[in-house]
């Protein structure tokens, strides 16, 4: 019988204990206040618990024996979410975008894509151009070539290729990456907004907004073209 494969869906978080649902006993019991309890029995420190109002909260299951707190667990959950919120703004996340083109895509719209281009790169984004070919456009790479090797030498202030464009099927692609100085540029944009947002919360005010990219929309390639109009514009 086939072992079933892992689905990282149904990864969960160890699921954190409380009150009725610890099942060691005895505990060592940590109390609200931070000082020691010693080890009791299990019924002892959850009546403890319910005395003071609050909840008894499994905090270490490995230890021998397990260590239990005394804590509001609601307020608990919340400071976690709220830590996790904060790493997660302080991080420098890299994304990779794509921008498509085809090698019939004139000069208007290769302006308009290496706009986008520079705006994702600015932002601390990898880009990744894909040139798509359909019908005899397949025969023709050396135009899809240049168009990539161009943007990558418009982009070439901001941007490194990690590579000569590839060819992946009937695609042509090429990915760039940001220069260390504009990564050190987002970090300190990073920084200074989460300076003034703690700022604007010390002071009682509404944080700033999160910066949105204000990308312009890219026109919807003509994928439903037949593939003999392509061959007529490529010849």
């Amino acid at each position: 019988m086939p072992r079933p494969q892992f689905d990282p869906r149904r990864s969960r978080e160890p699921e954190i204990r409380i009150n009725m649902r610890i099942r060691a006993d005895p505990v060592r019991v940590i109390a609200a206040d931070g000082s020691m309890l010693g080890v009791i029995s299990i019924r002892e420190a959850i009546r403890i618990s319910q005395e003071s109002g609050l909840d008894l909260v499994e905090v270490n299951p490995k230890a021998e024996p397990p260590v239990c707190k005394i804590m509001d667990f609601g307020k608990y959950k919340y400071e976690e979410k709220r830590k996790q919120r904060e790493a997660k703004r302080k991080q420098t996340v890299v994304d990779i975008k794509e921008i498509k083109l085809r090698p019939k895509t004139d000069d208007h719209d290769m302006s308009f894509k290496l706009r986008n281009a520079r705006r994702f790169v600015e932002n601390g984004n990898k880009v990744k151009f894909v040139v798509r070919f359909r019908g005899r456009e397949i025969a023709h790479p050396d135009r899809a070539q240049k168009q990539l090797e161009l943007l990558i030498q418009q982009l070439e202030d901001l941007a490194n290729a990690d590579g000569r464009p590839t060819m992946e099927g009937r695609t042509m692609t090429v990915l760039i990456t940001p220069k260390p100085a504009v990564m050190q540029k987002v970090a300190q944009r990073k920084a200074q907004l989460e300076a003034e947002r703690k700022k604007a919360l010390a002071e009682g005010r509404v944080p700033p907004p999160e910066p949105e990219e204000e990308i312009e929309e890219e026109e919807e390639d003509d994928d439903d073209e037949d593939d003999d109009e392509d061959d007529d514009v490529v010849g």
